[in-house]
């Protein structure tokens, strides 16, 4: 394997943990649906990668622009923000322990990565910047450095939300059923802050 090539995915798994470690909404659900589902975030990266690999596709092939364009964001923020209000809620009303993530909503960890990562418009911001230009760099290498690319920042995702939801499934276990009420308390209230802040933003875009 060439070094620049090399160089590359080391600045990939660099990156991409930078990004996944950043508390977020995905970092809430993780935290929430691992108190009772220690694999959950297993399947939520699963469910991010189903929006994330055919959107690293189309950057690869030249529509991050797109990504960039404002009346875009300003419609995945709203929509996004409002997704999240209503993830706060459910979390906030919280009454017994259940099986899935918002359950009574129909979403299960792999859907509610898909989800919240459709609604993410600094999800979206990352790809069409600092991931396009990762993505740019592995151009010359072709195929073979795109899908060692994709690999490597999937791993990423893979590691660290399966990490976070075994722990905090152990922690609730140890901790007991009124913590895992406190974690969706909390859990809630961050979702009400980032539905307030993607709404915000978009706003902000309308005006600019």
């Amino acid at each position: 394997m060439e070094n620049g090539l090399l160089l590359i995915l080391l600045s990939t798994i660099l990156v991409s943990l930078s990004g996944v470690m950043s508390p977020g909404p995905m970092t809430a659900a993780v935290i929430q649906m691992g108190a009772s589902q220690k694999y959950s975030g297993v399947f939520l990266s699963l469910g991010h990668a189903v929006v994330e690999i055919p959107l690293i596709f189309s950057i690869y092939y030249g529509a991050g622009g797109f990504l960039q364009i404002h009346s875009v964001r300003i419609v995945v923020g709203i929509l996004g923000g409002l997704f999240l209000f209503m993830m706060g809620m459910s979390l906030i009303k919280y009454k017994e322990v259940r099986d899935g993530f918002m359950s009574d909503k129909g979403l299960s960890p792999f859907y509610s990565g898909i989800v919240l990562s459709v609604g993410n418009p600094y999800f979206i911001l990352w790809w069409a910047t600092v991931g396009a230009g990762l993505i740019i760099s592995v151009k010359r290498f072709g195929y073979i450095g795109l899908f060692l690319f994709i690999v490597f920042h999937w791993i990423c995702d893979l590691v660290w939300y399966g990490v976070l939801s075994f722990a905090s499934y152990k922690g609730m276990r140890i901790l007991g059923h009124n913590a895992y009420q406190r974690v969706c308390f909390f859990c809630g209230l961050f979702m009400f802050f980032f539905s307030g802040v993607f709404i915000m933003s978009s706003l902000k875009l309308l005006i600019l």
